[in-house]
């Protein structure tokens, strides 16, 4: 189902717990709030559609990819880019 976009900055900002096995609705609402929003972004966090659990899913060209718990592991310099956040504004 697609989800409401959250812009509340607070609400942005509290801590995710873990994902697990009985995440699997919000993956979907983040799919298909995902699909919904493909003109405008790339990707999505669960804190975006209201859900405070550690999942993200993005489009990697026309496919769908999803991670859980996702940690960052490696970090190099920096590059240009362009910000399409669709919960923050600028």
């Amino acid at each position: 189902m697609q989800r409401a976009i959250v812009r509340d900055q607070f609400r942005l900002m509290q801590k995710s717990r873990k994902a697990d096995f009985r995440d699997g609705p919000v993956v979907q609402d983040l799919l298909d709030t995902l699909r919904a929003n493909r003109e405008r972004c790339v990707g999505l966090a669960a804190n975006m559609i209201g859900e405070n659990v550690s999942i993200i899913v993005y489009m990697d060209g026309n496919l769908p990819g999803v991670m859980l718990n996702p940690v960052i592991t490696k970090r190099e310099g920096p590059y240009k880019t362009e910000e399409g956040c669709l919960s923050l504004a600028g």
